[in-house]
């Protein structure tokens, strides 16, 4: 692990490699991607959210897609395709207690059909999962479609020894502070998340994990 420089993102990776057997390449991958320090600053930013809804903390507000290959310009129905084309690396960004369920996922409510992007199964949490995807910037009616598909899959397709439906939203970027404004008023456990289609810049995520331990520091001196 010559890619980790504390103990700390030593200890996480070598967990991560006894809870879902990971080999050497995909190690690396995840060290690549910077996985820990990725997790690190989504669980500081959604702190209170994490609490008020636990099933959220399996999800990050930042994901690494860089083994997919869109067109330029590419659609929502693109970056879809590709991930089914390429779903065991998809699985493996998330995490191997995801399992697919199926693209466009059909609910019906007051006789009309409405699709779901992607749904999964997480079976640590015993709970469906539903992924819109967004070309473009996050916007607050995205999180209102996103819990009415939630509703219908608790209502309609959960079964009853299952916990509740879990959503994420992935777009391709957001500003925080809407996030944090949408998400503070949703009674359902979501996740709005961005994606990138290459590696991350580690000295970027590097300053912004410092940046947050400081502030974090500060609160608690108060």
């Amino acid at each position: 692990m010559s890619g980790c420089k504390t103990d700390e993102a030593k200890e996480f990776y070598m967990r991560l490699c006894i809870a879902n057997g990971y080999g050497k390449r995909e190690l690396e991958r995840q060290i690549d991607s910077m996985l820990y320090e990725r997790t690190m600053l989504s669980f500081a930013k959604h702190h209170d959210l994490i609490e008020q809804h636990p099933a959220v903390g399996t999800l990050r507000d930042s994901y690494v897609l860089e083994f997919l290959d869109v067109p330029e310009n590419y659609k929502e129905k693109d970056l879809r395709k590709s991930i089914i084309t390429n779903l065991k690396q998809f699985i493996l960004e998330f995490g191997k207690d995801f399992t697919f369920v199926g693209e466009e996922y059909c609910v019906q409510v007051g006789n009309t059909d409405f699709f779901i992007d992607l749904l999964f199964y997480n079976r640590a949490l015993s709970c469906l999962v539903a992924i819109q995807l967004k070309v473009g910037k996050f916007k607050p009616e995205h999180l209102g479609q996103l819990n009415f598909y939630l509703e219908a899959l608790n209502r309609d397709v959960k079964k009853s020894n299952e916990n509740p439906s879990v959503g994420l939203i992935l777009c391709t970027y957001k500003n925080d502070t809407v996030v944090e404004y949408a998400l503070s008023s949703s009674l359902s456990p979501a996740m709005i998340a961005d994606y990138t289609l290459q590696l991350p810049d580690k000295k970027l995520l590097e300053a912004k994990l410092r940046e947050i331990a400081m502030l974090t520091e500060g609160n608690d001196e108060e």
